[in-house]
């Protein structure tokens, strides 16, 4: 429940605190409807956006492609739209089934010995395909290859992802890593950065730590957008972190999310290596590079600052960005759920998409919170351990 503190320097006032159960709840469920409103518009442009719609995206949409969305596109025939999620959501659930799994702190080899075999080994519904199917049939290649370099090339967990392309594919399921340790910005960057080595590396495994830590940061319960952004600058290095101060610099004189969509794009893409069409990506694309950042992280956490932590505001401005909207709005609705908890996310939006995705949208962030319990029980045992060590090498225990 919701707690109201009194504040003992204010007679008489009160401020409401969200409880971790709130905020992961807030952080799961908003990055799975983010995910769902920005699926259908994936991989166009603001001004195709408002064209295919009359105007820009409010809530739900249908496929792009209409009826004829198994024969649009036969290379990847996917309902998107009419609330089912994406791969986003797949993943994160996923993530937090190893959760469950290892109860404590997750490292590459958690990915090898769990994720991949839940990825390869068990049918669940996957709402895009409507049918019973493994997650790995869903997947985009840039997951598939934790499949590939763990499962049949066994290679060192913690080097996997090297060689793969570089994207937001890491990133953009790393929010548990967040929640999990809620409040500590630098203890969920240093653990995402380890998970995401078996997937990920350069600007995409810095991407998923700096996720990680802005969800962490989310968390606490004097956290505000600013405060979050700070966070993740506090954190991000090299080519991500220019990303994020080059749109976060700009993000702060608009709010509105239809003036700020082209100064936002402009602002990012000198760190982009995709291009200036998104389905058409250059040739240095998804490469390495110390330079560079992936473009979904930034403007995610730009939109944040534009729509100044609303959910609904800040989500719909990263749906209407297009390009990877659906990553975009999973990583923009984890953060504004994360600061505002479930609350704020519009009721109908939560309905239809846990009824159009087949999914109980409630039962992995109980889960989740269940084990961020146990863990922080733990950690605080090793802590109070070391100190007290610590306290007996340098006289203090005496």
């Amino acid at each position: 429940m919701t707690r109201k503190t009194t504040d003992p320097l204010a007679a008489g006032t009160t401020t409401t605190t969200l409880t971790l159960d709130e905020r992961i709840t807030g952080a799961l469920v908003g990055a799975a409807v983010g995910d769902a409103l920005g699926g259908p518009v994936e991989g166009w442009t603001p001004e195709q956006i408002a064209e295919r719609h009359g105007g820009r995206v409010t809530g739900v949409v249908g496929p792009w492609y209409g009826d004829d969305w198994r024969t649009a596109r036969p290379i990847a025939p996917y309902h998107k739209g009419d609330g089912h999620v994406t791969d986003d959501t797949l993943m994160t659930h996923a993530l937090i089934r190893v959760y469950e799994t290892v109860r404590g702190h997750l490292d590459a080899y958690s990915v090898a010995d769990h994720l991949v075999p839940d990825l390869m080994s068990r049918p669940r519904w996957i709402p895009e395909l409507e049918a019973e199917a493994l997650p790995l049939q869903r997947i985009f290649l840039a997951e598939k290859w934790i499949v590939t370099r763990l499962h049949y090339g066994h290679a060192d967990p913690r080097e996997a992802g090297s060689g793969n392309i570089v994207n937001c594919g890491a990133a953009m399921y790393m929010a548990p890593v967040g929640l999990v340790n809620a409040a500590h910005p630098e203890a969920a960057y240093a653990e995402a950065l380890d998970v995401a080595g078996a997937h990920q590396s350069s600007y995409g495994r810095e991407a998923a730590g700096v996720l990680a830590a802005a969800v962490a940061a989310a968390c606490a319960p004097d956290a505000s957008p600013a405060s979050v952004v700070e966070a993740a600058l506090s954190l991000a290095k090299d080519g991500t972190r220019s990303a994020i101060e080059s749109v976060c610099e700009v993000a702060p004189r608009y709010t509105d999310f239809e003036s700020a969509l082209v100064p936002l794009r402009a602002a990012v893409a000198p760190f982009d290596t995709v291009g200036p069409h998104y389905r058409d990506p250059s040739l240095g694309a998804r490469r390495p590079s110390r330079l560079h950042s992936v473009e979904e992280l930034p403007v995610a956490l730009g939109m944040l600052l534009v729509g100044d932590g609303d959910y609904r505001h800040t989500v719909l401005g990263s749906v209407n960005y297009g390009r990877d909207c659906d990553s975009i709005a999973t990583m923009s609705g984890a953060l504004a759920g994360a600061l505002h908890g479930e609350q704020a996310i519009p009721a109908a939006w939560v309905k239809t998409v846990a009824e159009a995705s087949r999914l109980d949208l409630h039962a992995p962030a109980r889960a989740l919170a269940e084990v961020a319990r146990e863990i922080f029980a733990r950690d605080t045992g090793r802590r109070r351990a070391h100190e007290a060590a610590f306290a007996v090498l340098t006289g203090d225990g005496r």
